[in-house]
């Protein structure tokens, strides 16, 4: 553990402790209840946020309903163009704050930061900014002949509605304006709902809404709450026309199971777990690189986290050990020093689930290689490597979002496409060998997004997603504006 770099100043004790406010209607509202935020990399106290209720749920969506239907938010592009670039220019002035913020409550680093933690989520902003000055919101069909006369036929884009979106914790800021974003540039007003363990980061955001933008009063409402029980207000009232979330698979098809009652559109980004595929004509050493040091990524706290490592059976050992010195060369620790790679688990919760996982699949059959240890303070865990697995395992087969890696050895290439389909999942994955043959490979495994030989697909324009129980839909790119329209076609006889 490195102590060389203290916690940010964010971090407070007792009276002094960071406290924000919920965003309702244009107001910034405090409550009478509030919860604690911890810091993961200390397990101090971080701040403390506004404990929402179900009445607050509902004033939000009510705020959100009047917006939406009474003002001009829906219809006047400039306004919507306007008020993203002031968005986008308030993170950006406010970038460091923000950054402090959530290297100290997500328990990211600074490096994180300067990539999807922060950086990258905020250009998202101006890639929605831009994208709405050239976005066709009409489509010409031409005319067609029906009973004697001669039809005009057009499609418009409307704005889908009042949307509430639900959010993680591993990285509230892409999650949070990686749906904010589209669906504002697409004329919804929106619900946010932050995570339970991470809600001061998004609270900022809401506050920087109501200070530094034009956008109308109840456009944006932001809410944070302990109780399971605001979010399951959003996914049933019936003002809302649209869910999107993401998070666990169990709560994804919560999620989808009580906004059938009133047969709300729902868009869903959920778990992963993606396997690497190493062919025999890898360069191994470039293929451990990557897989180590991708899974332990903000402590493998990622749903496209390729955790499963699918490797020729001839040549398993020999990866093996370059994985293992890889994680060897892994520095955990405060995430606010520059030196650390690797930050802890979000909470002991957390870290309890991710041992109890390694625990069960080394008394299952698998070979600890290296890992599976707690470092205190704080909510820290060893980078993990697992040998001997079985592919039909609880630890090959279940999300773990945890820095574990499974090694599943394979015979040839049709038996590692087999294991690596062998998923209720399908969010991501890779392969690394020769071009061609890592090509045609990747096109036969199902998932929504794929690395051939490191290659990084993850930006604003590039759609992300699942296939099969890894979500429903696509964030960013095009069609992550296209989540949030209805389409209306209109026809009209020509006279």
């Amino acid at each position: 553990m490195s102590e060389a770099a203290t916690i940010p100043a964010t971090e407070g004790r007792g009276e002094g402790a960071v406290a924000r406010r919920l965003l309702i209607g244009g107001e910034l509202v405090e409550t009478d209840r509030t919860f604690p935020s911890l810091n993961p990399a200390s397990g101090r106290l971080l701040g403390y946020a506004p404990d929402a209720t179900e009445g607050h749920a509902a004033a939000a969506v009510a705020a959100a309903r009047r917006a939406f239907d009474t003002t001009d938010w829906s219809t006047n592009v400039d306004l919507r163009v306007r008020c993203l670039q002031q968005l986008h220019a308030a993170l950006r002035e406010h970038r460091d704050e923000l950054a402090a913020l959530t290297i100290a409550e997500v328990g990211a680093t600074e490096a994180l930061c300067q990539g999807a933690q922060l950086d990258q989520p905020i250009d998202i902003v101006r890639y929605y900014a831009d994208l709405l000055q050239t976005y066709p919101m009409t489509e010409d069909l031409g005319t067609m002949e029906s009973r004697g006369m001669q039809h005009h036929r057009w499609v418009e884009k409307e704005a889908a509605g009042v949307v509430a979106a639900i959010i993680a914790y591993n990285y509230p800021n892409q999650l949070a304006l990686a749906k904010l974003a589209p669906a504002l540039a697409a004329g919804c007003t929106v619900v946010l709902k932050s995570a339970p363990d991470t809600p001061l980061i998004t609270l900022a955001l809401g506050e920087l809404i109501a200070e530094h933008t034009d956008i109308p009063a109840g456009v944006v409402n932001v809410l944070s709450g302990a109780d399971p029980a605001v979010g399951a207000a959003l996914t049933t009232s019936p003002d809302v026309d649209m869910v999107t979330f993401t998070g666990s698979t169990p709560t994804g098809r919560a999620i989808m199971a009580a906004a059938s009652e009133t047969l709300k559109k729902v868009f869903l980004e959920l778990g992963g777990k993606s396997a690497a595929i190493v062919l025999d004509d890898a360069d191994f050493g470039t293929a451990a690189l990557f897989s180590a040091f991708s899974m332990v990524t903000h402590a493998g706290q990622g749903c496209a986290l390729t955790s499963r490592l699918l490797v020729p059976r001839k040549h398993r050992d020999e990866i093996v050990e370059l994985i293992k010195n890889n994680f060897a060369m892994v520095r955990l620790g405060n995430p606010a020093d520059p030196s650390v790679y690797m930050g802890p688990l979000i909470s002991e919760k957390q870290r309890d689930k991710v041992d109890a996982m390694v625990q069960r699949a080394v008394a299952a059959g698998a070979t600890l290689v290296t890992g599976g240890e707690k470092v205190d303070p704080g909510f820290f865990y060893t980078p993990t490597l697992l040998a001997d697995v079985d592919p039909d395992s609880e630890i090959a087969q279940e999300e773990v979002f945890g820095p574990v890696l499974v090694v599943i050895d394979y015979e040839d290439d049709d038996d590692a496409v087999r294991i690596a389909n062998n998923s209720i999942y399908g969010l991501s994955g890779a392969v690394f060998g020769s071009q061609d043959r890592a090509l045609a490979v990747a096109r036969r495994i199902r998932t929504g997004t794929f690395s051939i030989n490191g290659g990084n697909y993850f930006s604003p324009d590039s759609p992300f997603g699942g296939f099969k129980q890894s979500g429903i839909g696509r964030e960013m790119g095009r069609a992550g504006l296209e989540e949030f329209l209805e389409s209306k076609t209109f026809a009209t006889v020509v006279q």
